[in-house]
């Protein structure tokens, strides 16, 4: 079922009237877009908190970056790996926050995910797969960050990532190895 983000020409034509500098387009681009963000930053982080945080950070992106949405791909495919992008940076910046943060010298935490829910400790898993796979096979990462977490069409991916249509299979075929040994791993 196609997410009501593809489905409106809609937000196709806010996203070329804001790139093309008009602030009310803009504006409405962002508030129709906004519970789309919040829903695909939620595919990537366990807590609502870190999601709305996330989704935050994106429309704050869209808002600054949007003249660089050159048209050559839909708006939502771009915007995409805005979400994709910023959701995992703020995955990195909570787990670099989560071992330094303190209350008067007693260590605060949130309980760990995997403990708590399937689903969030599925989705933590993940979020660590990745990394280690951005570590070792950056070239791999967004194929599979496009197909299997954005659920975008292979020549969606091919277009936005300038490379041909067996490239981003084969890309995608190996970080789905990867990761899938990643998860068997930690069973």
């Amino acid at each position: 079922m196609p997410s009501p983000l593809n489905a409106s020409d809609d937000v196709e034509d806010l996203a070329r009237r804001a790139v093309a500098g008009d602030p009310g387009a803009l504006d409405a681009l962002l508030r129709r877009i906004g519970p789309e963000v919040l829903r695909r930053c939620g595919r990537f982080l366990p807590y609502r908190e870190d999601a709305e945080e996330a989704a935050q950070d994106v429309l704050l992106l869209v808002s600054r970056k949007i003249h660089t949405f050159e048209g050559r791909s839909r708006f939502s495919t771009w915007l995409y790996a805005v979400v994709a992008n910023a959701a995992r940076q703020k995955y990195r910046e909570l787990k670099r926050r989560a071992g330094e943060e303190s209350f008067g010298g007693e260590e605060i935490s949130r309980p760990d995910p995997r403990t708590t829910s399937v689903i969030a400790g599925s989705r933590v898993d993940l979020l660590e797969a990745l990394d280690r796979l951005e570590r070792e096979n950056p070239q791999l990462v967004m194929p599979f960050v496009y197909r299997d977490i954005c659920e975008m069409d292979y020549n969606e991916i091919a277009e936005r990532m300038g490379l041909p249509l067996g490239t981003v299979k084969s890309r995608l075929h190996h970080a789905r190895r990867y990761v899938q040994e990643r998860l068997t791993d930690r069973s």
